[in-house]
C-alpha cells in the first residue's frame, strides 16, 4: 500500500473513468496480480465439474475403485489449492482497495492544502467531508473490477469453451446468457449513476449545514433560531431519505438480477442438458458437468452485474473527487522585493493603515467588515492592498506568509499533545498560525515533546495568552493529549491554545481577529494587559470592540461600512465618536476608562 509520506502522483482528472483507471495503474503489479489470481481462481471452479464428469463416468464401472479414488483425491487436492488462491487473491484485492483508498485520500488532502484559505470559497465544507467520508470508500470498492470482475470474464470464456466439447447448443445458450443480462441491467446501471449523483449532491449540502448547525448552535439558541434552523434541517434531511429511498429501490433492483438472473440462467441450462441426457445425446456424467459449468457460473454472472453496480457508483464518486482536483489555488505571481524593514500596511478599499511597531485595534459594526480587511491586508482576497508601497499582490506569497500571519480565533485545532498543538506553526507562520487546513502552506515540522523543562518561549507565550492555568490543570501538563478541534478543554481555553500558537509564531506583522471574544472580563483583562509586552516592536492589529483590549492599544480604528471613519485612542474615540461609543462602551467599563 502506499506509504503515509509518499507522494500519490499526480491524478487523472479528465473524467471519473479516468481517475479509477489511474488508481488501477498506480499499482501495476498488484492489479495484475489481482486479476491472475481471480481469473486462476474462478477458472479452477470450473475444474471440479470436469472431475467429476470423469469420476462419475469412469470411475463408476465395476472393478474401476481405483480410478474413482484417483479423480476424488483429485478433487480435494485442487479444492484445497483453490481455497489457498481464494485466500491470496482477497489479501490481494484488500491491499489494492486500500491503496486506492488512501491514496484518494493524500491527493484530496495535499490539494486542499494548496488550495489553502481559497478551498472554503470555491468548495462547500459538506463536500468535502462527503468526499473524505464515503466517497474515497466508493472509490475503493470499486476497483473490485480487477480481481473479480477480470476473473469472471476469463472463467466465462473458459466455460463456455469446455461446454463446447459437450454441446454446440449449450454453449450458444451460455454465450447469450451474458448480453441478455447486460441488456437487462445496463439501463439500470444508468438510472442507478443519475441517483446516486442526485443523492451525493444533496448529501453534501447537508453535511455542510450539520458543520454550520454545530458550529452556530449557541448563537442560534440565543436568538431564538434554533427551532427554525431545525425545522429547515428537517425538511431538507426528509428530502435527502427520499432520494435515497430511491436509490435504495433501483440499487435493490441491480442487486437482486446479480442473484435471479444467474440461477434463471443455471435452471434453462439445466433443463436442457437433462434433456439431452433423456434423449442420450448426452452422458450421466456430462450432465453431471454441465450442471457444475452453469453452477459454477452463477458467481462470475453475480460478480460481472455487482462489478457493473460498484463501477456506477465509483465513477459516480471519482467524479466528484475530480471536481475538486480541478481546482486550482490562486496563482502567485508576485515578483517584487517585500520591504527590507517594517513597513506600513495599507489597504486602499478601507482606508486601514496599519503602523510598524505599534499594536492596533480595527473596531466596525459587524464582524463582516473588520475580517474583509484582515483578509485584503493578509492576501487571503485579491485586493489593492500595499506594503511598504508596494502591492501586496506583487510579493511572492511564500514571503508574506512567513512575514504576515492572519490568526482567525476559529482556526482548527488538529489531534495530538498540546505542545505539538501550540508549537506546530511556530516555524510556518500562516493563516490561522501555520494552519494546514487554513494556510496555503503546511507548517514546519511539530517540536517534539521532551521530559525537559519546557522552552522559555512556550513559558512566555503562556503567559502573555493568560493560558498557563490550562497547563497545570491537564494531568500530564504539555504533553496532555488535545482531542481534534480540543474538544476536551472550553471555548475560552481554546481561543488562548490559538492565541499562543500565533504569540509563538511570532511573525513580523500579527492580524488577530477577535483573539479574546470568547474569554471573561478577569482573563480578558489580563491577555490585553500582557500582550502589549509580548508584541514589543512587533505590528500587531487585533480586530474586537472590547473595552478591556481597546483601552490598552496604542491607536484604534473605527470602521462605518467598511470604511474608515475615525482614528485616536480609545479614550479619544470614546469623547468624540458617538457611533463608536455606542458600540463599545458599557455604563460600568466606561466609568472605569475614563
Amino acid at each position: 500500500m502506499i506509504d503515509a509520506y509518499e507522494d500519490p502522483g499526480t491524478p487523472d482528472t479528465r473524467g471519473g473513468w479516468s481517475y479509477l483507471w489511474w488508481l488501477v495503474r498506480r499499482q501495476p503489479g498488484r492489479s495484475l496480480a489481482g486479476a491472475l489470481l481471480g481469473s486462476s481462481w474462478l477458472t479452477l471452479m470450473a475444474g471440479t465439474p470436469y472431475m467429476m464428469a470423469r469420476a462419475v463416468d469412469d470411475g463408476l464401472v465395476p472393478g474401476h475403485m481405483a480410478v474413482l479414488a484417483g479423480w476424488t483425491a483429485a478433487i480435494f487436492v485442487l479444492g484445497a489449492f483453490n481455497a489457498w488462491l481464494s485466500i491470496m487473491r482477497h489479501r490481494t484485492m484488500t491491499r489494492v482497495r486500500m491503496d486506492a483508498y488512501f491514496r484518494t485520500i493524500k491527493a484530496v488532502v495535499g490539494h486542499s492544502v494548496r488550495l489553502g484559505a481559497g478551498l472554503p470559497r470555491r468548495a462547500g465544507a459538506g463536500e468535502v467531508v462527503t468526499i473524505g467520508v464515503s466517497d474515497v470508500h466508493t472509490i475503493a470498492q470499486a476497483l473490485t473490477v480487477v480481481g473479480p470482475g477480470v476473473g469472471a470474464v476469463v472463467v466465462y470464456a473458459v466455460v463456455a469453451g469446455l461446454l463446447l466439447t459437450v454441446s454446440p447448443l449449450l454453449t450458444a445458450v451460455v454465450l447469450l446468457g451474458v448480453p441478455v443480462v447486460a441488456l437487462v441491467a445496463g439501463p439500470l446501471a444508468r438510472r442507478l449513476q443519475g441517483r446516486e449523483t442526485e443523492y451525493r449532491e444533496g448529501q453534501g449540502v447537508l453535511t455542510a449545514r450539520i458543520g454550520d448547525l454545530a458550529g452556530g448552535l449557541r448563537v442560534l439558541n440565543g436568538l431564538g433560531g434554533k427551532g427554525l434552523f431545525a425545522d429547515s434541517f428537517r425538511k431538507d434531511s426528509q428530502h435527502l431519505r427520499a432520494q435515497g429511498y430511491r436509490v435504495g429501490a433501483v440499487a435493490s433492483w441491480v442487486q437482486a438480477l446479480g442473484v435471479g438472473l444467474p440461477t434463471v440462467f443455471l435452471a434453462v441450462v439445466t433443463w436442457i442438458a437433462a434433456r439431452m441426457a433423456a434423449r442420450g445425446d448426452i452422458t450421466v456424467g456430462q450432465l453431471v458437468s454441465v450442471y457444475g459449468y452453469v453452477a459454477v457460473l452463477v458467481s462470475p454472472v453475480a460478480f460481472l452485474l455487482d462489478m457493473g453496480y460498484q463501477l456506477s457508483r465509483g465513477v459516480v464518486a471519482a467524479r466528484r473527487v475530480v471536481r475538486l482536483l480541478r481546482l486550482e489555488p490562486e496563482p502567485d505571481t508576485g515578483t517584487e522585493q517585500a520591504p527590507n524593514e517594517p513597513s506600513v500596511l495599507h489597504d486602499p478599499e478601507s482606508g486601514v493603515r496599519v503602523r510598524p511597531g505599534r499594536l492596533a485595534a480595527l473596531v466596525g459594526a459587524g464582524p463582516a467588515e473588520t475580517t474583509a480587511v484582515i483578509d485584503r491586508l493578509g492576501r487571503y482576497t485579491r485586493s489593492d492592498a500595499t506594503w511598504g508601497g508596494v502591492r501586496l499582490d506583487a510579493v511572492p506569497l511564500p514571503e508574506v506568509r512567513t512575514r504576515i500571519l492572519v490568526a482567525d480565533n476559529d482556526a482548527d485545532l488538529f489531534a495530538g499533545s498540546l505542545t505539538d498543538v501550540i508549537t506546530g506553526g511556530a516555524d510556518a507562520p500562516g493563516r490561522g498560525a501555520g494552519n494546514c487546513a487554513t494556510s496555503p502552506h503546511p507548517p514546519a515540522p511539530a517540536a517534539q515533546p521532551s521530559a525537559a523543562p519546557p522552552d522559555a518561549r512556550i513559558t512566555a507565550a503562556l503567559h502573555a495568552a493568560a493560558a498557563t492555568d490550562i497547563v497545570q490543570a491537564l494531568p500530564a501538563g504539555l504533553d496532555s493529549p488535545v482531542d481534534a478541534q480540543a474538544r476536551n478543554l472550553s471555548g475560552g481555553q481554546r481561543q488562548r491554545i490559538r492565541l499562543v500558537r500565533a504569540l509563538l509564531a511570532d511573525p513580523e506583522i500579527l492580524l488577530a481577529v477577535e483573539p479574546t471574544s470568547a474569554l471573561d472580563a478577569h482573563t480578558e483583562s489580563l491577555v490585553a494587559e500582557r500582550l502589549r509586552d509580548a508584541r514589543d516592536g512587533r505590528t500587531t492589529l487585533v480586530t474586537t470592540t472590547s473595552p478591556l483590549l481597546l483601552a490598552r492599544v496604542d491607536e484604534v480604528i473605527y470602521l462605518v461600512d467598511g470604511k474608515v471613519a475615525a482614528t485616536g485612542t480609545h479614550e479619544e474615540l470614546l469623547e468624540y465618536a458617538p457611533g463608536y461609543r455606542a458600540l463599545v462602551a458599557r455604563d460600568t467599563e466606561e466609568e472605569v476608562v475614563r
